[in-house]
């Protein structure tokens, strides 16, 4: 048994998909990337995977930063099903710069036993450089899950790790909003030595504390959130830049900043109806970091049209 498998909150979904067991072969997702600095770029050194994770190669195509790797992270599931345990170890050596994207938004599909976990480690080394900007997440009607992220690095490190979260599938039939019957999810730093920074949980059971509620969602759908570890003075600047608090009735969209304990960073918070303007805040908050943390900007954003 993990350390999730434990938690409280999933003590009413212990048992066991007809299909596979929990935790089946097939069903434990393993990812380990490696990434170290070589002259003028960043290379991915060390890469393990183990089905249903999976990456390819890394790219050089952010043509702002030319000599950092671009890697998506794909599943070979179509989402997280019910018994599925998934593990991700990242590392970035001294000087080492890595942008981390999912291939698409990741979907909590339904269950009907059980649940999914997911344990995200990263470690970063002095001047190390992360952006771990994933697609939003969706989870589908009467789904379970739980992520328990850890991040290690020094005053010298920078990380930028960003969550958007959607209320389910809102167009789907005649509409889930709030329908998951769990999401849970933790991020905790801390230092190399073992000094820890900060932890941030939230859980959200919908169906025994309902989140459209003032105080809570309200009428608001979508959650965006983005924790920029970084040291004092680089956090200052992007503070500067983003602290005004945005509240747009028309959209509509709210956004404030605050400041992290033990001068660990920032976290900026989103609240949207609609997905694409909460995105929208959120990357505009990664180009301010982007900048004032290493002098470079965020390539234009792709039309597909």
């Amino acid at each position: 048994m993990t350390t999730l498998d434990s938690v409280r909150e999933l003590a009413p979904y212990q048992d066991q998909p007809a299909q596979l067991p929990a935790a089946a072969n097939g069903k434990v997702g393993i990812l380990r990337l490696g990434f170290e600095r070589r002259e003028d770029r960043t290379i991915l050194r060390d890469v393990y995977r183990q089905s249903p994770l999976l990456v390819q190669r890394a790219l050089y195509w952010d043509e702002e930063m030319p000599g950092l790797p671009c890697v998506m992270i794909l599943t070979t599931s179509g989402g997280v099903l019910q018994g599925d345990r998934l593990r991700m170890d990242v590392d970035l050596g001294p000087g080492a710069q890595a942008h981390l994207v999912t291939q698409a938004a990741t979907k909590i599909q339904e269950m009907d036993a059980n649940y999914g976990t997911q344990t995200q480690s990263f470690t970063l080394a002095d001047d190390a450089y992360l952006e771990f900007l994933p697609e939003p997440v969706i989870p589908f009607r009467r789904s379970r899950f739980v992520s328990d992220t850890v991040v290690r690095l020094p005053e010298t490190a920078t990380m930028l790790y960003a969550e958007v979260l959607q209320p389910g599938r809102k167009y789907y039939r005649d509409g889930e909003i709030f329908a998951y019957d769990l999401f849970s999810t933790t991020l905790r730093a801390g230092r190399p030595d073992g000094r820890p920074l900060f932890v941030e949980k939230f859980v959200i059971t919908p169906g025994r504390f309902p989140v459209s509620r003032i105080g809570m969602m309200d009428r608001f759908h979508v959650f965006g959130n983005v924790v920029l570890l970084t040291d004092p003075d680089r956090a200052a600047r992007v503070f500067e830049r983003t602290a005004t608090p945005v509240w747009d009735e028309r959209t509509p969209l709210a956004t404030a900043v605050s400041r992290l304990p033990n001068d660990a960073g920032l976290v900026f918070k989103v609240l949207g109806q609609e997905t694409e303007p909460v995105r929208a805040a959120v990357r505009a908050f990664c180009v301010a970091a982007r900048e004032e943390v290493t002098g470079c900007t965020f390539p234009p954003v792709f039309s597909w049209r």
